[in-house]
């Protein structure tokens, strides 16, 4: 009478086919959580604008023109007055800030990515006082706006 031992384990072969499962698998998942962080990211951006859309036209509401720096009073009709706001956004991915020189009808303020983080496909963006994307950086088309704003 003869047993056979059978023994426990993996065969080489069977190793080599999840490893190959999982690098495919991760070879379809990085990209797509790349491009998932990048975005989030993106939203970064445009809560640090819409802040300080809201802050301007603050400004504005007691001043004779929008406020030209961030964080620094300025003189007015009504007193001194400060643009609240940071020139980092909320997350510190972009700088925030207003270019260019405001008028009593007019400003636009950008946010650019910070280093290490870069966004190669939106840049930087811009608002202005109309809420409106302006051209800024790599965003000139329509269909780069659209992408890089959500609609």
């Amino acid at each position: 009478m003869h047993t056979c031992k059978r023994s426990s384990g993996f065969t080489l072969m069977e190793l080599m086919i999840v490893v190959a499962i999982i690098g495919i698998l991760t070879g379809i998942a990085y990209p797509s959580y790349t491009a998932y962080v990048i975005k989030g990211k993106r939203s970064d951006a445009k809560a640090a604008l819409l802040q300080m859309q809201i802050a301007q036209e603050k400004y504005r509401a007691n001043c004779p023109q929008y406020a030209t720096a961030i964080g620094t009073a300025m003189s007015c009709v009504a007193g001194n007055y400060t643009l609240i706001g940071s020139t980092t956004s909320p997350d510190a991915y972009y700088t925030i800030a207003i270019s260019g020189t405001p008028t009593a009808t007019a400003y636009t303020v950008t946010a650019a990515p910070l280093a290490p983080f870069a966004d190669s496909t939106c840049g930087t963006f811009a608002v202005n006082k109309d809420g409106k994307t302006t051209s800024a950086s790599v965003q000139t088309t329509a269909a780069k706006v659209t992408e890089c704003w959500g609609s």
